[in-house]
């Protein structure tokens, strides 16, 4: 669970006792619980503790500054763009109850506002039936083409007829759903898998990516829920869902470091409009508290 004031807490930690071993266990604890994980938090703190030792930290200022650039030396930022000379598939995954299928609706309408490219969006959930009705619902709110079938059809049966369908209306950008939970996890596997190698054989390549959907406030849980879909198909970037600014989302460290996967954008609210490029410097200043 992601710490609420993070940063508030970092800095009355700092007021305290910045010599005494309780210091440091503490800050090794507030960063655990800040969902930067045990490797960073234990690097960090060995950095502190060596700057405070030589008197190059003196000020909470200071202090605040060296968390904020060893941070931000692990969060690797990527600006998707779509290719202008090549039909674009975004394959987009993640667990039920993250917001992908909303944040499948946000990305939409980000490429129609930031490319004027109206987007095919392709029902690839064919395991939860309800996720078929909502994107469907949010296609017709969007004014977009929305590719599906039966629920419990084939997935990778409907991700193909989309491509069909994409290249024969001469469509740019096709943005897909896929179910975030099957009977177990090797089922779930091996049906990402076999998606993957259908688009794969219907994709020149740099127009297939695949996006992971993680929820803020999920803490190291979303680590581990990046590393199984990666060790399955590989994931070229991540949607940080349900992120409002409240000092939250310090998984995201861990994911980059780990896996080195990129941030790409930040869900901000319910609405269409309410998905922004990751901007790893307003992230931090949020995270930390600081102006």
């Amino acid at each position: 669970m992601a710490v609420k004031n993070f940063g508030t807490r970092l800095k009355k930690l700092f007021a305290g006792d910045k010599l005494s071993p309780v210091f440091f266990e503490s800050l090794e604890d507030l960063l655990i619980e800040g969902d930067l994980g045990a490797k960073t938090s234990f690097e960090l703190v060995d950095q502190i503790k060596t700057e405070i030792k030589n008197k190059k930290i003196k000020t909470e200022s200071d202090f605040m500054e060296l968390v904020k650039m060893y941070l931000s030396n692990q969060i690797i930022v990527d600006d998707y763009t779509p290719n202008n000379d090549k039909m674009n598939i975004i394959l987009v995954l993640g667990v039920n109850g993250v917001g992908k299928t909303t944040s499948i609706a946000k990305l939409a309408s980000f490429f129609k506002k930031e490319y004027g490219i109206n987007s095919v969006l392709s029902a690839g959930d064919t395991f939860r039936a309800a996720a078929i009705d909502q994107l469907m619902h949010h296609g017709h709110k969007l004014n977009m083409r929305v590719v599906h079938q039966q629920h419990g059809s084939d997935p990778g049966a409907v991700i193909f007829d989309t491509i069909e369908s994409a290249v024969s209306k001469n469509d740019r950008i096709i943005i897909a759903d896929t179910a975030g939970r099957m009977h177990n996890r090797e089922n779930l596997v091996k049906e990402l898998e076999k998606i993957d190698k259908i688009i794969k054989t219907k994709t020149k390549e740099g127009s297939y990516k695949k996006f992971l959907v993680i929820d803020a406030t999920t803490g190291q849980n979303g680590l581990r829920q990046a590393e199984s879909f990666h060790n399955a198909v590989g994931i070229d970037g991540v949607i940080l869902a349900k992120y409002d600014s409240s000092s939250k989302g310090g998984i995201v460290v861990s994911i980059c470091r780990d896996l080195k996967i990129p941030i790409l954008f930040l869900g901000t609210g319910e609405g269409y409009n309410d998905l922004v490029r990751f901007n790893k410097n307003d992230f931090l200043n949020n995270l930390l508290d600081l102006k």
